[in-house]
C-alpha cells in the first residue's frame, strides 16, 4: 500500500484575505492591525488604514448631528474587551467617508465583534465582521409612509429578515465547506448521510430562530388589543403585517423542505369544501382592505378527498395571498370548487396584473415572481406557488396557471382525486373540556419578551402564572411548587426541554402535570421526540392566544 501524500499546511493569511465576509482585526486599543479584501471593498478604503485607530479612519459624519456610529461601535468593542465575549450589534447606520473633501456616503451595517484570547484568557485582538445591508434598507424605505409605531415595527421585522438571510448564507457556506471536507475523508454513503443531517439541522434552526421573534410580536399585538378595547388603526396594520411575515416564514421553511424532499403529510378523509370555507374565512378580512372583493362559490354537499387538511388549506391560502398581492385596489377574486369525472377542481381567479402566457410554468419555480422586484412590486419571497405545487403533487394532483396576458388577470386551477369509498373516515375531534377558572401555569421560555407577554395575557384570563428563562430554574420551580400546566420551550440555553420533561415525569407527582411543548422546532421528528420525552402536546410558534386558551381547555389527555 502506497503512503498517502501529505497536504501542505493552509496559508491562513490567504484564507483570511479570501473570506467573502468583510473582516477587520483590531488591537485591544482599537488600532487596526489587519484587514481583508472584502472589508476594503465594502468601505472603499485601502491597506493604508492598517496601523491607524479605527475611529480616526471611520469618524462620525460631522454634518449629521444624530450620527452615533462611533459611540455604538466603541461601546460594543469595549464590551468585548471587558467581558471576553462576542457582541452582536443591532442593524447600524454608520456613514463612511468618500475621500472627497470631507464628504460621507450613507451606509447601513450588520456587525459582529468577536474576541481572540490567549492562554491566560486575555483579549489580544478583536475580529470585527460586518455585512453591508444598505441596498436592502434603501429598498424597504421606498414608498413607506406610515405612522411612527408601524415604521418602528417594520424596521424590527426588516432586521429579522436581514439577520435571517445573513445567517442562512453563513450556514450554507459552512455546510458547503463541511461537504467538501467529508468527501475527502469519508465514504460516499457516510457523506450523503451527514449532508442530510446538516439539512435537517438547518431547517430546525431556521424555524426556531425565526418563530421566536414572530411569536413575541404576535403576543404583544394581542396584548395591545386588550389594552385598547376601543381599537386602534395600528393594530389592524400590525395584524396584517405579522400575518404576512408568518406566511412568508412558513413558505420559506416549507420551500426548503420541498426542495430537500422533506415536506410531510398527515392524510385522512377530508371535506375539501370545509377546508376552502375555513381558509377563505381566515383571509377574508385582508381582502376588505383597499376595497378588494373575495367571491366564494362552494357545492351544497361535502367534497371528500384523502389528504392533509392543514396542507390543503395552505395551498388555497398561498393562492389567495398571490391574488391579493397582484390585484389592484377595488379588484375582485373568485374561488370556485366543483367535482368532475372522479376528481375535484379548485379554481382561484383574479382580475389583477396577469402575466405573459409563456410564463405560466415558470411561476411555480423557487423564488419566481409574476413581476420583477421594484418599488411598486408587492412583497414576497417567490415561494408560495412552489410550495403549493409540491403539496398538490404529493396528493396525487396537479396545479396549473393561466393568463391571457399582462393586465388581463390570472387563474390557478388545482385538480385532486376524490377520496375512494374505502378511505378511512376523518378522526373525530375530541370535545374540549372547560378549563378551571384559575390554573397555576409555569412558562419556561428564554425569550424574555415572549415570556413576559404570555404571562401578562394569561394573567388577564385569571390564571396564576410564573415565568422562568432557563432549564435549571424550571426544574427548581417544579420541585417546590405544583403547577397545573407547564408551557416549555425546547431550545433553552442550558437544559433542553426534553430533559426537563423526562425529569419532571420521573418525580412522584409528575403524572399530574400537563406538559406542553411550545417551540419553533415543529417538524415531524420534533413531535415524536417531545411525545417520547413525556409532553402531552407540541405546538409551533407563533401561538395565538385563542389557540393557547383552547389548548388549556383541552383537559389532561395525551395529544
Amino acid at each position: 500500500m502506497s503512503a498517502s501524500v501529505p497536504h501542505p499546511a493552509p496559508d491562513f493569511r490567504s484564507l483570511f484575505d479570501s473570506t467573502l465576509s468583510p473582516l477587520l482585526v483590531l488591537a485591544p486599543d482599537f488600532t487596526i492591525v489587519e484587514v481583508n479584501r472584502a472589508y476594503l471593498t465594502a468601505t472603499r478604503t485601502d491597506r493604508s488604514i492598517v496601523g491607524h485607530a479605527v475611529f480616526d479612519v471611520f469618524p462620525d459624519n460631522p454634518d449629521d448631528p444624530s450620527a452615533n456610529g462611533v459611540a455604538n461601535l466603541r461601546r460594543s468593542l469595549q464590551a468585548v474587551v471587558d467581558t471576553g465575549r462576542t457582541d452582536t450589534m443591532a442593524l447600524q447606520r454608520y456613514d463612511i467617508p468618500t475621500g472627497e473633501s470631507g464628504a460621507f456616503v450613507e451606509r447601513y451595517w450588520s456587525p459582529v465583534n468577536t474576541p481572540v484570547v490567549d492562554g491566560d484568557g486575555r483579549v489580544t485582538h478583536i475580529i470585527h465582521r460586518v455585512e453591508d445591508v444598505t441596498d436592502f434598507v434603501h429598498l424597504r424605505r421606498v414608498g413607506r409612509e406610515q405612522e411612527r409605531a408601524v415604521a418602528e415595527a417594520q424596521m424590527r421585522a426588516e432586521g429579522m429578515e436581514i439577520d435571517l438571510f445573513v445567517r442562512a448564507r453563513e450556514i450554507r457556506e459552512v455546510n458547503e465547506q463541511l461537504s467538501r471536507a467529508n468527501a475527502e475523508l469519508d465514504a460516499a454513503g457516510r457523506t450523503l448521510q451527514e449532508e442530510q443531517q446538516a439539512k435537517d439541522r438547518f431547517i430546525a434552526t431556521l424555524s426556531h430562530e425565526l418563530r421566536n421573534p414572530l411569536a413575541a410580536a404576535t403576543a404583544a399585538t394581542e396584548l395591545l388589543a386588550f389594552d385598547l378595547p376601543e381599537g386602534h388603526p395600528a393594530l389592524s396594520v400590525l395584524d396584517r403585517q405579522l400575518g404576512t411575515l408568518a406566511r412568508m416564514s412558513n413558505d420559506l421553511l416549507d420551500g426548503t423542505r420541498a426542495v430537500t424532499g422533506r415536506l410531510e403529510l398527515v392524510r385522512e378523509r377530508t371535506d375539501l369544501c370545509a377546508v376552502v370555507h375555513g381558509a377563505c374565512a381566515d383571509i377574508h378580512g385582508l381582502f376588505g382592505h383597499d376595497g378588494r372583493t373575495l367571491d366564494v362559490g362552494l357545492p351544497a354537499g361535502p367534497v371528500l378527498v384523502h389528504g392533509d387538511r392543514l396542507r390543503l388549506a395552505q395551498v388555497l391560502t398561498n393562492l389567495l395571498s398571490n391574488a391579493l398581492k397582484y390585484t389592484l385596489p377595488g379588484g375582485r377574486t373568485r374561488v370556485r370548487l366543483s367535482t368532475e369525472a372522479g376528481q375535484t377542481r379548485l379554481c382561484v381567479e383574479d382580475d389583477g396584473i396577469g402575466f405573459e402566457p409563456g410564463q405560466a410554468e415558470e411561476l411555480f419555480g423557487v423564488f419566481m415572481r409574476a413581476a420583477p422586484a421594484g418599488p411598486s412590486t408587492p412583497e414576497g419571497l417567490g415561494l408560495g406557488l412552489a410550495v403549493a405545487r409540491t403539496i398538490v403533487e404529493l396528493h396525487g394532483g396537479r396545479i396549473t396557471a393561466h393568463s391571457d396576458g399582462p393586465g388581463t388577470g390570472a387563474s390557478f386551477t388545482v385538480l385532486l382525486p376524490l377520496a375512494l369509498a374505502d378511505t378511512p373516515q376523518p378522526r373525530r375531534a375530541r370535545p374540549a373540556h372547560p378549563a378551571p377558572r384559575q390554573l397555576a401555569i409555569l412558562i419556561v421560555e428564554d425569550n424574555t419578551d415572549l415570556a413576559t407577554t404570555y404571562r401578562t395575557l394569561l394573567e388577564r384570563q385569571g390564571h396564576h402564572v410564573t415565568a422562568v428563562h432557563t432549564g435549571a430554574d424550571a426544574l427548581t420551580a417544579t420541585a417546590s411548587h405544583l403547577f397545573d400546566v407547564v408551557l416549555c420551550d425546547l431550545g433553552l440555553p442550558d437544559i433542553d426541554g426534553y430533559t426537563i420533561a423526562r425529569e419532571v415525569r420521573s418525580r412522584p407527582y409528575g403524572d399530574r402535570l400537563r406538559l406542553i411543548a411550545v417551540s419553533g422546532f415543529s417538524q415531524g421528528a420534533d413531535h415524536g421526540q417531545s411525545r417520547a420525552a413525556g409532553f402531552d402536546a407540541h405546538v409551533a410558534k407563533p401561538l395565538p392566544l385563542a389557540d393557547l386558551l383552547e389548548l388549556l381547555a383541552g383537559g389532561s389527555e395525551r395529544e
